[in-house]
């Protein structure tokens, strides 16, 4: 079979008018990047704003193994599926970080049959927006030590500053470094680092926002650091705000493109969920809604994490209310999550799948603690029996969950119809939507129940550099807040090794970050980091581009 590029440069595309045409969304309501990518006015949302909404599906995972689990291929082709059963139906999607693309994942569209496009521009430049976020948030950088230079009018603390800078890509050797070096002309020595763009606040603030006047709002509540007396200091002392959310203007605009079928996809913000939030924007799920019937979201790595921030914090902002969740999972993963090597899965081990397919277990009790009715997507792969197929169907649906077969990587939206039906049927139940904790608990409570209810831990740990700075968020009236966990993505727990359902294990908090612009607090646990590294043989050592502008090796 051609790879994910070769399938997509083969595609022939609609001129995003037609696409936008699907949607009733009118020619003047585009701002054309070329002839298969726009923007979407936010005048549009004024024409729509009052209409009812469409049936909101989240599409999460298991936790993920090298094996592959396939959440974005798997909402794309229920997408088409849906779209092929007559549905008025547009998927909401995030926006790939260049820093996988280069690094060990490659592209982030889907993959074979189930993919939107034009892939390598989603994957590189696209619009901008990644490139606005990333100078906004070192704009603000570059302020915070002018000022101090210029004589430090607000007492700033150059010890406690923490707004770092952020690059969209994977550089190890930028977690730590020292700035304003050189002499006094040069700046003012102190000890910061970088976070790859994905984690910043701007990206969250962006994807949480409904319009550019609430975002400029946002903006300018962002702490960057304290005085030497203790006090918060805010963007908006820095005077940095109107010319941060003019950075913005264009970048607020959802993205509209297609897939391979010609099924229209909103495309904006991409907040990894291991270290952020890991939802699309506010604006495009909420454009989706009105414009479709039924509208197919994702949120990032296993539902521990992005399900859970999904529903607990971009639907709490959002008042979102969704209708439906359907988590991906493959034999090969639960085999995976059951003991066995990537070598080994191609082999049948009943005891292993029994044993992995506790993962998919605890999720399905997850979704359903939200009051969400679950559809378990089984991603098809030519290795899987009908032995296994059927063991994992049969335990979904001893649980309540329904439980359908996708092949839509191999068959695109022809391969997802049972999928799509089994979805359906779904939305047909009662949804009774509630998030997990309460906004205004004590921050060790909600982080316990998140410990506790999702990911199965028998309670939290705070280190001494945690303590000091849970006391410092309480005392400056910043504990009222949502959580936003940042943990491994490959365990239920906050180490990366412990894979299936583990017990007995308690969840680390080395660090609380205050995300006041946002509106959350980041709790980081384990030893996740917030810039990634390449691997030894990174992705972009085998990615080229020929003479005639042909790009290969882009996954």
């Amino acid at each position: 079979m051609k790879s994910d590029v070769e399938i997509a440069q083969a595609a022939e595309m609609h001129p995003i008018g037609e696409i936008a045409a699907k949607l009733a969304i009118a020619d003047d309501e585009l701002e054309l990047y070329g002839k298969y990518k726009a923007k979407v006015t936010l005048d549009a949302w004024q024409r729509v704003k009052d209409k009812a909404n469409g049936k909101l599906i989240l599409c999460t995972a298991i936790n993920p193994t090298p094996a592959g689990e396939g959440k974005t291929t798997t909402s794309v082709g229920l997408a088409d599926a849906l779209s092929r059963r007559g549905r008025k139906t547009a998927a909401a999607l995030r926006e790939p970080s260049m820093g996988p693309c280069f690094g060990m994942k490659g592209g982030a569209a889907g993959g074979g049959y189930a993919q939107v496009v034009p892939m390598e521009d989603i994957n590189l430049h696209f619009t901008g927006d990644f490139h606005a976020i990333t100078t906004a948030h070192n704009l603000l950088a570059a302020l915070i030590d002018n000022h101090i230079q210029q004589g430090n009018a607000l007492d700033l603390d150059v010890r406690r500053i923490t707004w770092k800078r952020v690059l969209d890509l994977n550089d190890r050797a930028l977690r730590h470094v020292v700035v304003g070096m050189g002499g006094r002309a040069h700046g003012v020595p102190r000890e910061t680092g970088f976070d790859i763009t994905v984690a910043s606040e701007m990206m969250a603030i962006l994807c949480l926002s409904r319009d550019l006047m609430d975002m400029k709002e946002h903006l300018g509540r962002i702490v960057i650091g304290y005085t030497r007396d203790g006090r918060a200091v805010r963007a908006e002392e820095i005077g940095a705000t109107g010319a941060l959310t003019l950075l913005f203007k264009d970048a607020v605009k959802p993205n509209l493109v297609q897939t391979l079928e010609g099924t229209p996809v909103f495309i904006h913000g991409g907040p990894f969920a291991n270290i952020a939030h890991g939802c699309n924007s506010v604006i495009a799920t909420k454009f989706a809604l009105k414009f479709a019937d039924y509208v197919v979201t994702e949120a990032g790595f296993g539902a521990d994490l992005g399900a859970e921030k999904f529903l607990d914090i971009k639907c709490r902002f959002a008042n979102l209310s969704p209708d439906a969740v359907v988590i991906v999972a493959t034999v090969r993963a639960l085999k995976m999550h059951g003991g066995l090597s990537k070598k080994e899965l191609d082999k049948v081990d009943m005891a292993a799948l029994k044993k992995g397919m506790e993962n998919l277990v605890k999720h399905i009790e997850n979704v359903k603690k939200f009051g969400l009715p679950a559809v378990v997507a089984v991603n098809a792969f030519p290795s899987d029996t009908q032995e296994e197929l059927a063991f994992v169907r049969e335990a979904c649906e001893a649980l309540g969950a329904k439980a359908a077969l996708s092949e839509v990587w191999a068959k695109g939206g022809e391969g997802g119809l049972e999928l799509a039906e089994k979805v359906e049927e779904a939305l047909a139940e009662k949804a009774d939507f509630r998030c997990l904790y309460d906004e205004k608990d004590a921050i060790p409570q909600k982080i316990d129940t998140i410990a506790r209810e999702i990911y199965g831990a028998d309670g939290v740990d705070f280190t001494k550099e945690a303590e000091k700075q849970l006391a410092e968020l309480e005392a400056l009236g910043f504990d009222k807040l949502p959580i936003c966990m940042a943990k491994t993505q490959y365990s239920l727990s906050d180490d990366a090794a412990l894979l299936g359902r583990p017990e007995g294990f308690r969840i680390t908090v080395r660090e609380l970050r205050l995300s006041a612009g946002a509106g959350f607090i980041v709790a980081l646990t384990g030893s996740i980091l917030t810039m990634p590294g390449l691997p030894k043989q990174p992705a972009a050592m085998a990615m080229d581009i020929t003479e005639d502008g042909k790009i290969t090796g882009l996954f």
